[in-house]
């Protein structure tokens, strides 16, 4: 019981950090973003009709994804007592 509690916690320490990193990239590429503005008017493009922020992810894709964290965590645990054990 106790290495499926700390593969579980591992698990979510993973996702967390993805979370936060995600988050945190965004974040910095959108303060530092100089659009280049006079290179821009040589070309004309179409524009699109609709816009799309963020995505959609199933909670059911989150729940497999954390579930298959936690497996890998615990087969690393297993295989890192066998070793110091």
């Amino acid at each position: 019981m106790k290495l499926v509690l700390q593969a579980c916690i591992g698990a979510v320490i993973i996702h967390l950090i993805y979370l936060v990193s995600t988050i945190l990239i965004g974040y910095i590429k959108t303060k530092y973003y100089e659009p280049d503005v006079a290179n821009k008017w040589e070309t004309v493009h179409t524009l699109q009709n609709k816009a799309a922020f963020g995505s959609s992810i199933s909670p059911l894709f989150f729940l497999l994804t954390l579930a298959g964290t936690a497996m890998v965590c615990g087969v690393i645990l297993i295989f890192y007592k066998r070793i110091l054990g």
